[in-house]
C-alpha cells in the first residue's frame, strides 16, 4: 500500500512532506469538520450528502454558540449579542460550492497517485470569519458567505478494517467528561482530547466520555451503543454521527426497537452486547467491558482477573448483521 497525503487549502494544493499529519492540521486550524472515506476502489464517497449536511449544521451551531471554534478572527465577536438573522444565512449552498470545487481539484491528483484497490480517507474543515458577513442582512447572499469561509480538504490513504474479526474489536475505557457544544463537530476537540489520551491504558483503543462517571455519552471519536432492554445512545450531549443516524434508521427499517437513553456503567452486568461506530469502520464491538476508571492510574491499568482478554463478541448477532446489511445497502444507494 502506498502512503500519501494531499491538502487543498484555500486554493493551494500541497502534498507529501508539505502536508502535516491530519491530527496536527486539525489541532492548528479552528473550524467545523467532518471525515469520511471512499469505497469501491475510490469510485464513490461514503454518505457524502449526509456529511455535507452535518458539516453545515455544525457551522450553524458554532456560529450561534461558539464562534471562536470557527476562527480565531471571531475573538472580537460578542457571543451574547449576535445578528438576529444569522440563522437565515445561506450556509449550505456556499459550503457545498466551495467544498465540491476543492474536492474536484484535490481528488484528481489523489486518484492518479493511488494504486488499484486502495481507498482514501477524506477530511473537510470549514472555518468562518463572521465579520466578513457584514451587518446588512440584505447583502448576505451566497457569494458574501463564500467570502467569509475558509475550506480545507485533506486526503490520505486508508485501509478498511474487516468486520467481525476479534482482533479488530475495540478495547474501551471510561475517561473524561463530555464535549462542550456536543452537537457540533469541531477541530478544537482534537486538541482538547489530548489530555484524555494521557490517561489511556496501553491496551485501550477508544475512550468513552461521561459527565458523572456512570452515564456513558459517546466515545472520544465514536458513538457508543449498548444492547440492553432496547437502549441506544442518548440524543443530548453527543454528536449525531452519520453512522449513528444510519443505525437508528436501519433499526427502524428492520423492525428492531430502540430508544435513546444513556447507558449506565452501574448496570453493565445486564448488557447483552455493545459496539462503537465511526465512519471509517462503521461497527466495532468491544473485546471486553469498558473499564470503570475513576480518576487513578491504578484503576485504569489492566487487571488479568477482571480483563481476561476474551472477546464478548462470541458470534455476530443476527440483529447486528441485519443492521449492517441495511447500512451496506445505503452505501450502494448513495
Amino acid at each position: 500500500m502506498t502512503s500519501f497525503r494531499f491538502l487543498f487549502s484555500n486554493g493551494a494544493l500541497l502534498q507529501g512532506s508539505e502536508v502535516p499529519p491530519v491530527a496536527t492540521f486539525l489541532e492548528t486550524h479552528p473550524g467545523a469538520y467532518t471525515t469520511t472515506r471512499s469505497l469501491n476502489n475510490a469510485s464513490s464517497i461514503l454518505f457524502w450528502d449526509r456529511h455535507m449536511k452535518r458539516l453545515t449544521q455544525s457551522v450553524k451551531i458554532l456560529s450561534n454558540s461558539s464562534p471562536l471554534l470557527l476562527s480565531e478572527s471571531n475573538r472580537t465577536i460578542n457571543e451574547l449579542v449576535k445578528p438576529s438573522w444569522i440563522d437565515s444565512v445561506p450556509w449550505e449552498p456556499a459550503i457545498r460550492t466551495l467544498v465540491d470545487d476543492s474536492m474536484r481539484k484535490v481528488m484528481s491528483t489523489a486518484l492518479n497517485e493511488k494504486i488499484e484497490g486502495e481507498e482514501l480517507s477524506i477530511t473537510v474543515i470549514v472555518s468562518v470569519n463572521l465579520e466578513n458577513l457584514g451587518e446588512n442582512y440584505s447583502l448576505v447572499d451566497v457569494e458574501r458567505v463564500k467570502e467569509a469561509l475558509g475550506v480545507h480538504v485533506y486526503v490520505g490513504s486508508y485501509v478498511p478494517r474487516e468486520f467481525g474479526v476479534p482482533e479488530n474489536g475495540a478495547n474501551l475505557a471510561v475517561v473524561g467528561r463530555g464535549r462542550d457544544v456536543a452537537a457540533a463537530k469541531y477541530s478544537d476537540w482534537v486538541r482538547r482530547r489530548k489530555s484524555l489520551e494521557k490517561l489511556r491504558p496501553p491496551s485501550v483503543s477508544e475512550l468513552l466520555l461521561s459527565n458523572d462517571g456512570d452515564q456513558i455519552l459517546e466515545g472520544s471519536v465514536t458513538n457508543f451503543f449498548v444492547v440492553c432492554r432496547k437502549t441506544a445512545p442518548i440524543s443530548d450531549g453527543v454528536l449525531t454521527g452519520v453512522i449513528r443516524q444510519l443505525v437508528i434508521e436501519a433499526c427502524s427499517s428492520k423492525g428492531i426497537s430502540f430508544r435513546e437513553v444513556a447507558p449506565t456503567w452501574s448496570s453493565n452486568e445486564i448488557w447483552e452486547e455493545a459496539f462503537v461506530t465511526i465512519i471509517c469502520f462503521p461497527f466495532t464491538s468491544p473485546n471486553s467491558s469498558p473499564i470503570d476508571t475513576g480518576c487513578s492510574w491504578d484503576d485504569l491499568k489492566y487487571n488479568p482477573e477482571r480483563d481476561n482478554g476474551e472477546s464478548r463478541l462470541r458470534s455476530i448477532p443476527d440483529w447486528l448483521l441485519r443492521v449492517k446489511g441495511a447500512i451496506n445497502n445505503s452505501c450502494r444507494l448513495e
